[in-house]
């Protein structure tokens, strides 16, 4: 393992901060030999777009999936227990209380199925609501709370919309596109109030990214037996978003009733080798989440020097406020640069992930450039 953060960093050849940086370009004989690739960025682009940690997987995890890979053959039964052995013990809960899935994604789909067929779901107006989709394209109905003036999650608001007809209030803690997290009091007290009345199912993808990720949890919710059910993934700080692992942690009744939607089993050999190697490998989880975080300073001074405004983020990513989200992703674009456009009618909010420090710097160096002439 690498032995700490700058020597981390050294590995993609970048100074960080927001001096003058050479921008990676590919010359015309490298382009035209080049091969674009099936995976990953395409030739020459800055992916910031997608919340993805370039930095992973661990180099523990890269051997377990060379070193299992010829294992390919075989379902994969044993790994799959092994790993929800590890996450029962890393948070002091039984096997049946774990449930692990192709990504968070199945498991908060399989989550929104069971309990959407008993009820309505109650979420944030703007959250990652793919799962919620899902399930309204199922025919389930969800019933969608404002979000406040400053953008953060309206506890209260969703308190009052809370009556018989709901049968799960979704939450992504910290929230995203946002990326502003919820005082873990304030939760922790929504929870506890609405919990009697409907099972809480709370997106924690983000957490390990946060500044006190054990006080900003509601796990410890789950041990206390409220009906609420977490939901974790190796996508964001482990770096593993195509291998898709993720998991859940609840009741072991709530866990069962969620296995029983589930699309596939076992999981993939590769994802879970990998997953395994790197669970507990708090070398690389601190080197990356440095990482995420100097990317996330350097977004944050960009946004500054550009005369603008973002919301506080405790994630790797930023919500950045602009005139037009989808001319500065178009902007971006034409410099080979990806970033999120418009959120729905929500145009005046840019998303920017971090990446490489050298994608995040060519962001950085854009960005005052093309606000002034966005917006001058």
């Amino acid at each position: 393992m690498l032995t700490n953060r700058r020597s981390f960093l050294a590995g993609a050849g970048v100074a960080t901060g927001l001096g003058a940086l050479p921008l990676p370009t590919l010359s015309a004989a490298t382009a035209a030999a080049a091969v674009e690739p099936d995976f990953g960025p395409k030739l020459g682009q800055a992916l910031l777009s997608r919340n993805e940690n370039p930095y992973g997987p661990a180099p523990s995890a890269l051997r377990a999936i060379a070193d299992t890979s010829k294992m390919g053959c075989y379902y994969n039964d044993r790994g799959h227990a092994k790993l929800t052995a590890m996450i029962a013990e890393r948070f002091g809960v039984t096997p049946a209380q774990v449930v692990i899935g192709e990504g968070s994604t199945e498991v908060l789909c399989a989550a929104a199925l069971a309990w959407g067929r008993k009820g309505a779901i109650l979420a944030p107006e703007l959250f990652w609501d793919t799962t919620v989709q899902y399930a309204e394209r199922q025919g389930i109905k969800a019933n969608r709370v404002a979000l406040k003036s400053d953008m953060s999650v309206d506890l209260n608001g969703m308190a009052a919309a809370l009556d018989d007809s709901v049968a799960m209030v979704h939450l992504c803690n910290p929230n995203n596109p946002t990326g502003m997290l919820i005082p873990p009091a304030e939760l922790k007290a929504f929870v506890t109030k609405v919990s009697p009345k409907a099972t809480v199912l709370v997106d924690e993808a983000y957490n390990e990214l946060t500044d006190r990720p054990d006080d900003n949890s509601t796990i410890d919710l789950v041990k206390s037996g409220a009906d609420v059910i977490v939901c974790r993934t190796f996508s964001k700080i482990y770096g593993m978003a195509g291998l898709r692992v993720g998991y859940a942690i609840a009741s072991e009744e709530n866990a069962a009733k969620i296995r029983s939607h589930q699309m596939s089993f076992g999981g993939n050999l590769a994802g879970l080798a990998a997953a395994i190697a790197s669970l507990n490998d708090t070398p690389f989880l601190e080197q990356s989440r440095a990482a995420v975080l100097e990317g996330r300073q350097m977004i944050l001074a960009a946004v500054s020097k550009a005369g603008l405004e973002a919301l506080p983020s405790q994630t790797n990513f930023v919500f950045v406020k602009v005139p037009d989200a989808n001319a500065l992703r178009d902007a971006m674009a034409s410099k080979g640069i990806s970033i999120r456009g418009a959120y729905g009618k929500l145009n005046g909010f840019s998303r920017v992930s971090t990446g490489k420090m050298e994608d995040v710097a060519r962001y950085a160096a854009a960005l005052p450039e093309l606000s002034a002439k966005l917006w001058a």
